[in-house]
């Protein structure tokens, strides 16, 4: 429920009329009307010898007179709250204490927030002076609507007069501007000085001035006729009131009895002449008190308009002060602020004026230096360009040198693996006594050792003449011997051929590869791998065994996965290694890794697959940090391996945790061709490195290593005419049409279904390895 506040005076007719428009005006709206209303003013009294001060009459009299004046107070509010019928209604007294009730009225909208106010005319007796001081101190919350006779009027200045207009802009009343204003009453004092201002504004404190000046005796001479007559006026109005009132209460008129009727007559003619002669002096001093009261209300008023000039200018004074100190303080600081500023100008001049004095010499002392530098410049450049050719030249050497070596290393061994991935896939049934032969006599010293100790196989070197096209392959061609049937372990003749028939249906480049076998001694004949196990090449201390760069790694690591991959996927049953570590891993002469002992039955389930994918992963970490990996990783690259590139150090060591992790952990691998699709991602992003113009050089100058993708998968050689199949590795052209046109529809690197048989030409690849051809061409030696 909003409230409405009303402040209305003690003109019964005036309030009922802004009490009508309070309820007319919110007729639509739940309000509630609180009624505000000034207190008795208890300095002065209404007697019967009309409006005295208070302190001229005893207390009692006092007190009855205020109850009394209350009393009406009351039975006014009482009309009011009977005529608002309904709508909840209260009062709130404005005590006036020793303020103005203007300043009263603000400090209560102020106090009880008060956002709607009506406001009749008589509240504050007709002073427009009040009713402006309202209007423009008022809160910005506090709505005032100013009412007389019941009807909305505004209060404005028009002509030097101040008007009550309605909202139709008519004009309803003037207000006296007489009593409480201060230009009404400097315009009758002094009618010379309100000829000459048109408006209360327009009156300065220079022009007040002289107006206070020639009222300062006439304002004296009262005050000291008040002092002398105050004193006598108080007692005796006292002791009048008193008696008056006593007499009017409780005395009747005492009479003589003992007088005849006309003596009474004669007596109470008397009595009535001296009653007329003492209304008449009470008439007479009522008048007289009357224009004391005029009197006084003119010095209080000229006095007011004094002392509000006097803190007009106090304020104006005031402030003028406060905004020189203001400017006094900031000249004071701009001053200073000069002062630094011109100290600091002369500490620089002065720096300055020294350098000037010190230029000529220190120009000529530079000038000289050039001089000599440029002499020792020129030295530097020609020994420069001499040194750069000798460089140019000694780095030729080099390469030519270190090129015929590769050739010469690398010859037998391309040779070798051209004949061995062959598509041919007979194999030859040895002799004993060729066997024998070849390892002679299974010797210690043809037997192979891996990480110091001594394995089951031994290095033969098959010789005869033989004239089919398979024997003629692996003529004088090194092999490796495996025996399966020796003094600690023996194996029966169907296992043997069980394993024969298996070895001859796998057949991948990653894998070892069977070349032929003998049943008489139980031995199968495979590829020999130069390199021997990836363990040796890894943590050998012999300086002949040169450490394998990064980029190296991650290409054993890709051949590794691809091998594993295409034996999980064998058909009709998966293939598992089962010993997965770095002694059954075999790199050739060009550090082709190729898988080795793996098993050979096919009853296997997830949980080998898994322990693949584990062993796999220790692998990795293996191969990053060129230790042996047996808990969490360190923080540290294999140094040996070179500088390897963040983003793939970073991505070889994710393969390897997420391999690594338990079954169930979250990002662990589930088969191996998702670790197959990862660390296909890393090997073309080495690739990339090593492709770069910068990293080809560094790498074939130092290391001489052929980037694996420049090899045929199936082939094993480098590429002349690479062309990219539907799995998306390269192979030579004749190759992948060779292995197609024998019936295959299987990818050669991972064993799935190939979409289609188209081949599109690498040109990219093609490019790279014709560079690589031009780095390398040397005058080869017929001998």
């Amino acid at each position: 429920m909003e409230k409405v506040y009303v402040a209305i005076g003690n003109d019964v007719q005036e309030g009922l009329a802004t009490l009508e428009w309070t309820l007319r005006k919110w007729s639509s709206v739940n309000i509630s009307i609180v009624i505000l209303h000034a207190d008795i003013n208890k300095d002065y009294v209404y007697t019967y010898y009309g409006k005295l001060p208070a302190s001229y009459v005893n207390d009692e009299s006092v007190d009855y007179l205020n109850k009394f004046e209350q009393g009406k107070v009351n039975k006014i509010l009482n009309q009011y709250i009977a005529f608002c019928g309904q709508v909840q209604t209260e009062t709130l007294n404005i005590a006036k204490y020793d303020e103005p009730i203007p300043k009263r009225i603000l400090q209560v909208i102020s106090g009880h927030r008060i956002c709607k106010l009506v406001m009749g005319i008589t509240f504050l007796k007709s002073s427009s002076i009040g009713l402006k001081y309202i209007q423009r101190n008022k809160p910005y919350f506090c709505e005032l609507y100013l009412t007389s006779g019941g009807r909305l009027f505004y209060l404005k200045e028009r002509n030097n007069e101040e008007v009550i207009e309605d909202d139709q802009g008519d004009t309803v009343a003037k207000l006296n501007k007489k009593r409480g204003s201060f230009k009404g009453w400097i315009g009758k004092l002094f009618p010379e000085n309100a000829k000459n201002n048109q408006t209360a504004s327009s009156l300065t404190s220079a022009e007040s001035v002289p107006t206070w000046d020639k009222c300062t005796e006439e304002i004296e001479e009262y005050f000291n006729q008040l002092q002398g007559s105050y004193v006598d006026e108080e007692s005796e109005i006292v002791q009048v009131s008193s008696d008056g009132l006593e007499n009017s209460r409780s005395k009747e008129l005492d009479i003589p009895k003992d007088l005849n009727p006309i003596q009474k007559t004669e007596f109470l003619r008397i009595k009535v002449g001296e009653a007329r002669d003492a209304i008449h002096t009470y008439k007479r001093e009522a008048k007289e008190s009357g224009k004391r009261c005029s009197k006084a209300e003119w010095a209080i008023n000229l006095c007011t308009s004094r002392v509000s000039d006097l803190e007009t200018r106090l304020n104006e004074e005031t402030m003028k002060r406060r905004d020189f100190e203001n400017d006094l303080h900031t000249v004071k600081e701009e001053v200073t602020e000069n002062q630094i500023r011109l100290q600091q100008n002369k500490s620089k001049l002065n720096s300055t004026l020294e350098i000037l004095k010190e230029l000529p010499n220190k120009l000529k002392s530079v000038t000289l230096e050039k001089s000599q530098h440029e002499e020792q410049l020129k030295k530097m450049i020609h020994i420069r360009g001499t040194m750069i050719l000798e460089i140019e030249n000694l780095r030729k050497q080099k390469d030519v040198m270190q090129r015929r070596i590769e050739f010469c290393k690398d010859k037998d061994a391309i040779e070798t693996v051209k004949r061995l991935n062959d598509l041919s896939f007979s194999y030859k049934e040895f002799t004993a006594d060729e066997i024998r032969a070849g390892t002679e006599n299974f010797s210690d010293h043809c037997r192979i050792k891996c990480s110091g100790d001594y394995t089951n196989v031994y290095r033969a070197q098959i010789n005869g003449d033989y004239t089919n096209v398979y024997r003629a392959q692996i003529n004088h061609a090194t092999v490796a011997v495996k025996l399966y049937d020796f003094e600690t372990k023996h194996v029966s003749d169907g296992e043997f051929d069980n394993k024969v028939k298996i070895l001859s249906r796998v057949q991948h480049p990653h894998l070892v590869a069977m070349l032929g076998f003998c049943r008489e001694l139980k031995c199968i004949v495979f590829e020999y791998m130069h390199q021997s196990c990836l363990r040796n090449v890894l943590f050998s201390n012999s300086r002949k065994k040169q450490a394998l760069n990064w980029h190296a790694k991650v290409c054993v690591a890709a051949d590794v996965c691809s091998g594993l991959t295409y034996l999980h996927l064998a058909k009709p049953r998966l293939m598992v290694h089962g010993n997965l570590n770095l002694t059954n891993i075999l790199l050739d002469c060009n550090n082709v890794a190729k898988l080795h002992g793996f098993r050979l039955d096919m009853l296997n389930d997830e949980s080998d697959v898994r322990s693949d994918i584990r062993d796999f992963g220790s692998l990795v970490l293996q191969l990053l940090t060129g230790r042996n990996w047996c808990g969490p990783l360190d923080e540290v690259l294999d140094q040996r391996a070179g500088d390897w590139p963040l983003e793939v150090a970073i991505e070889i060591a994710r393969i390897g945790i997420r391999c690594s992790c338990r079954h169930g952990e979250d990002d662990v691998y589930t088969r191996m061709t998702m670790v197959m699709k990862d660390m296909e991602e890393v090997r073309k992003m080495a690739d990339d490195r090593v492709a770069d113009v910068g990293c080809l050089g560094n790498e074939f100058s130092a290391d001489l290593e052929i980037p694996s993708f420049f090899f045929c998968p199936i082939l094993q050689d480098v590429m002349k005419d690479p062309h990219i199949a539907s799995d998306g590795f390269s192979y030579e052209l004749s190759a992948i049409k060779q292995w197609l046109d024998m019936g295959n529809n299987t990818s050669p690197m991972t064993n799935l279904e190939l979409e289609h048989q188209w081949l599109t030409p690498n040109h990219t690849l093609r490019s790279l390895i014709q560079d690589w051809h031009m780095k390398r061409s040397i005058p080869i030696p017929l001998t």
